[in-house]
């Protein structure tokens, strides 16, 4: 473990923040970069092996970077605030083969809602790359949804082992991942759509999560996924679109800037 920093973006995480530190307790560093204004960052001070770093939030992935920056390794292993690792992955992660700075190591993330595992509805299979080395890789810049850059000529190996998140204790959570992730695509990008269409995105965003993916193997939980896709869907673009519709509708009220001449007396 000597060789990996583990490292954390930490918003408003006092309610998660400690179990995912005690889960780490493994690791020789801990960097946790805390961009909130509740008390996690005085959370996370009482952990020995942590250090906090203060920073702005500047979108997933370019926060990220700016975490790992702060690491005394080249290995890092990035985790949530929400997240913790169960005992085979910790053992997994003592013993990694970290020789080969072009390997990249990915970790079966298992999501829960409210306390129960879900699997269905999108939320299953979900590996992701956690562990690499920042002289070959990185996150890249998308502001939501980021994920790690593995450049040609790197491999990716998988760990056993599970990295447990808790990503729903609370229906408002939901409401409120919707508001903020649709706020950051709205600044993130310009592409718009008409309402319909964006409706049409809407109605398959629910019927991909609950039909296809099987979200209705999950009962009340998987209608609240896909209802919750089908609205962060519809938010997303919808912003987009009132923001260039009333720019259109203040521009149009405008006068004209083209001064009238009359003709005078002779």
């Amino acid at each position: 473990m000597k060789h990996i920093s583990a490292v954390i973006i930490a918003g408003n995480a006092s309610r998660t923040i400690a179990r995912a530190l005690q889960s780490l307790e493994a690791f020789p560093e801990i960097v946790v970069y805390a961009n909130g204004s509740d008390n996690t960052a005085e959370i996370a001070e009482t952990f020995p092996n942590t250090r906090v770093v203060r920073g702005d939030f500047v979108g997933f992935g370019p926060t990220r970077n700016r975490a790992a920056e702060h690491a005394s390794n080249d290995w890092i292993f990035s985790i949530d605030a929400d997240e913790y690792l169960d005992r085979e992955l910790v053992d997994a992660l003592s013993t990694v083969d970290l020789s080969d700075p072009n390997v990249a190591y990915a970790v079966e993330r298992r999501n829960l809602f409210m306390g129960k595992l879900v699997t269905r509805g999108g939320w299953g299979n979900d590996w992701l790359v956690r562990l690499y080395n920042r002289k070959r890789c990185r996150f890249n810049d998308a502001v939501v949804h980021e994920e790690v850059d593995v450049p040609r000529g790197c491999r990716t190996v998988r760990l056993r082992g599970a990295l447990w998140h808790e990503a729903v204790t609370d229906l408002d959570q939901i409401l409120q991942k919707i508001s903020r992730y649709s706020e950051l695509r709205r600044r993130g990008g310009t592409e718009t759509y008409p309402p319909a269409f964006i409706l049409l995105r809407s109605f398959w965003a629910f019927f991909r999560s609950y039909v296809l993916e099987a979200g209705f193997l999950e009962g009340w939980r998987g209608v609240v996924i896909a209802f919750g896709n089908a609205t962060g869907t519809f938010f997303r673009h919808m912003k987009r679109y009132a923001d260039k519709a009333v720019a259109a509708e203040r521009a149009a009220a405008q006068p004209s800037s083209k001064a009238v001449l009359r003709p005078g007396p002779r």
